[in-house]
This record gives structure tokens, sequence and C-alpha cells, in this order.
């Protein structure tokens, strides 16, 4: 029990470190217009981890991921999946809001690189559910679009990786259900995986 608490507890110094680095970041220029860095949030060693671009308005405001529209939806795809918000770690590629919510540069991704694969040794998910184009071209390198990548898994350092469209993309689409049906296609998949079905 000893071993196994203090296991724990260097995991929470680990994240809490890496929390302070990413908060205090200034390794290229979005930290000049954010009001917060986002690391992100969740259950430090959750089997299921979803990553998403980078924050929004709302996150950069609050300092959360995915607390605008798009995370009211996220949520409640989770719960559909039968997990919690509590439940699952959710953070983004990119950890600070890029100005009028373009799309990240790839030198603001490569920034924050080491940031994500640190959360990811730590938090060893068992599945990554990667949001939209950006999150998918992070584990999938190249320049394939979403609508190729999703609906399969891909091996990212021995963990298996489900792109699926951003909630964002969604909200945008609201009549399109053929979409809505492919995230939920999508995230079967992953309950499936996870033995949640």
């Amino acid at each position: 029990m000893a071993g196994g608490s203090s296991s724990f507890l260097a995991l929470r110094n680990s994240f809490s470190d890496l929390e302070e680095k990413i908060k205090n970041c200034q390794r290229c220029a979005l930290y000049q217009s954010r009001h917060q860095a986002v690391p992100g949030e969740g259950n430090r060693q959750a089997e299921l981890m979803f990553v998403g671009e980078a924050p929004g308005r709302e996150e950069d405001l609050q300092g959360r991921p995915f607390v605008g529209k798009a995370g009211e939806l996220l949520t409640k795809i989770i719960k559909a999946m039968t997990f919690t918000r509590d439940e699952v770690y959710i953070t983004n590629v990119v950890k600070c809001r890029p100005p009028n919510n373009r799309t990240p540069q790839k030198k603001e991704i490569m920034a924050c690189y080491p940031y994500l694969q640190e959360q990811i040794e730590l938090i060893k998910p068992k599945v990554i559910v990667a949001l939209g184009k950006v999150a998918a071209n992070f584990f999938v390198p190249g320049e394939t679009g979403i609508m190729k990548l999703r609906g399969r898994f891909y091996d990212f350092q021995g963990i298996p990786v489900m792109p699926t469209f951003h909630p964002a993309f969604l909200i945008r689409n609201e009549r399109d259900r053929t979409r809505k049906r492919m995230v939920w296609e999508d995230m079967q998949q992953v309950m499936k995986l996870l033995d949640r079905q």
C-alpha cells in the first residue's frame, strides 16, 4: 500500500509541475494574447482521453477545456458513452487560444507537443479520442482530412487513437445527422474496446 500511495503522490507532483509549466509557458507567441493557458482537466489516471484542437474564448477565460457550447455537446457524448467528465481526461493539442479561434499554426503545435506527450505518458490512457483534424493529425501525421481518418483506430506509441469530428463542427452543421451518426459509431467502437457496451 505504501508503494501505491508514494507512486500516486509522485504522479500528483509530476502533474502539478507540468500544469505549472503550461500555465507559465512562453514557448510561442500565443502567450502574449491569452488570458490563461488551459492545461486540461479530469481523471489523471483515466482510461479514456479526449484531445481537441485549442482553447476557445470561454476556455481562455475560465482556464478549463471544453466549457462552451462544444463542451456541452462533448459532455453529452461522454455521458452517452456511460462515463462522466470526471472519469475521463480532456485536453487540447495547443494549450493557449489562438487569436479569433483560428487554426493553430505548426510552430504553435510543435511548441506544445512536449506537454501533450508528457500528459499522455503520465495518464497512460487505454484509448485516445482525437477531436477534429488538428488533433487527428497530431496522432496520425500528414494532411489527411478527418473524413478519411475517422472510423478506425490508429496506433500512437502503443495506444489506440480514434479520430472523429470535433463537437464544434457538429454544432456548425447541426442539421447534418449523418455526421452525428458517424461520431456515435466512432464512440461505439471506443466503448467496445473499453468494454463499456
